[in-house]
């Protein structure tokens, strides 16, 4: 990988990460604001029925998770990164205005899921650029960006949130596209310190073999592990959805008399709770490494998983403790639940992020931290399906099965790392390199 050597750094990365960093920051501020009222705005202003609502809410960020493959591809063949990003970032906040007016309800998803699919993986991609192969900062580089992720998902819920809430929704949702809208002017303003476009990849023809022909086991591999992490995230999909009806109906909101914390601002504790943990993680593994001693990312993903699982059946319990009792739970309980499930999180989403950022082959960069998001389409969907049983099922019920389908996607991201490793053992020739 090849960087300029006057690169200007800050805090000890190059100065393109935190372009980088901080248009994420505001473009999911923009996408976790809009998020955090989405159910509640369907339910409670558009008065639709909660399957319906769980449906809808699970479609759109399906398509969220969809279009950026084919963002990616055209980002790879013909537009380039740069111009993807602003075609992305200025479709996205068209989307998020049109949403302050409720006629145009349904066009704007389905305008912020296309912009969504220009801007996602031609920014996240850019990340490799900035380091040299050998440069062990690359490493963490991922972790870093997806701190990025999580201020602006902290920040979203606190503001679009309270001002959806309190003083109107399509005030939210109007805040939410001034974000997006910071997001496009930083990224054109810091574009200089980013690394230079690489050359376009050209179709494959019936003379030439596939572009991708010669690492078709690497990205077999990773279309593998992204089948998994769909599994996984229909459990972890349930946090704007179901989680959030169960917090609007069956949660103690209260701290002292009258006043109650707003629904979307508990949203902020996944996020917040990233920014707790993250530091933690990192000098965990930094001084693991300098020890000698390295997890297979499988197997990281795989714990970060069963963490997920063990989550939900804390909530299956409480809840189940409290229907008996017919009480509501005390909200303590839920932050105890977003540091805990939070924590398994960050075991496998970042670091299944830097495992198809770094296995990405040239040319096909964006095109494959498109596939690593297009496992969140049938993710879901997936979610959204299994968010039509909360009001078929006792909570208790559907939070136990919720941990089943974590549990599921830990046992299979084992066994794919067992696999992995034994194939590496029998011929090393054919190693994967994800360790």
């Amino acid at each position: 990988m090849q960087t300029r050597s006057s690169q200007r750094e800050f805090m000890g990365h190059p100065l393109g990460l935190s372009v980088l960093f901080l248009s994420e920051t505001w473009e999911r501020f923009s996408f976790y604001g809009m998020r955090a009222l989405l159910v509640y705005y369907m339910t409670k202003r558009l008065d639709i029925a909660q399957a319906d609502a769980s449906l809808i809410y699970g479609a759109y960020t399906a398509m969220v998770y969809f279009t950026p493959i084919f963002g990616g591809l055209l980002a790879d063949r013909w537009l380039g990164k740069r111009r993807s990003v602003i075609i992305g970032g200025a479709t996205m906040a068209l989307g998020h205005f049109m949403m302050v007016f409720e006629p145009l309800f349904y066009p704007a998803l389905a305008v912020i899921a296309i912009g969504n699919g220009f801007f996602l993986p031609s920014l996240t991609s850019q990340i490799r650029g900035l380091y040299r192969d050998d440069d062990p900062r690359g490493k963490i580089a991922y972790n870093i960006y997806y701190a990025g992720v999580n201020l602006g998902a902290f920040v979203a819920p606190l503001v679009c949130g309270f001002l959806g809430e309190r003083h109107g929704w399509h005030w939210g949702f109007a805040m939410a596209g001034i974000g997006m809208v910071t997001s496009l002017v930083i990224y054109l303003v810091g574009s200089s310190h980013l690394p230079p476009e690489p050359a376009r990849m050209e179709p494959a023809s019936s003379r030439q073999p596939a572009a991708w022909a010669p690492h078709r086991r690497s990205l077999l591999f990773l279309m593998g592990v992204a089948a998994i992490v769909m599994v996984f995230r229909g459990a972890y999909e349930q946090v704007g959805n179901t989680i959030a009806l169960w917090v609007d109906a069956d949660v103690n909101r209260q701290i002292g008399p009258g006043w109650s914390i707003p629904m979307a601002w508990f949203q902020a504790l996944n996020p917040f709770s990233v920014f707790l943990l993250t530091p933690l993680l990192v000098a965990r593994w930094d001084r693991l490494a300098r020890r000698g001693v390295e997890t297979p990312l499988l197997y990281k993903m795989a714990f970060g998983a069963a963490v997920v699982s063990l989550s939900y059946l804390m909530l299956a319990a409480v809840t189940g403790w409290t229907e008996a009792h017919a009480a509501h739970a005390h909200w303590a309980w839920l932050a105890g639940w977003f540091v805990l499930m939070t924590l398994g999180e960050l075991y496998i989403l970042p670091t299944g992020l830097g495992l198809f950022g770094r296995m990405a082959p040239e040319g096909l960069r964006a095109t494959c931290i498109a596939l690593w998001y297009f496992a969140g389409f049938f993710g879901n969907l997936f979610a959204g399906s299994l968010g039509t049983l909360w009001s078929k099922l006792p909570h208790d019920a559907f939070f136990v099965i919720i941990a089943g389908v974590a549990s599921g996607a830990a046992m299979l991201l084992a066994l794919v790392a067992r696999r992995v490793g034994y194939v590496e053992r029998r011929n090393p020739s054919v190693s994967i390199s994800v360790h």
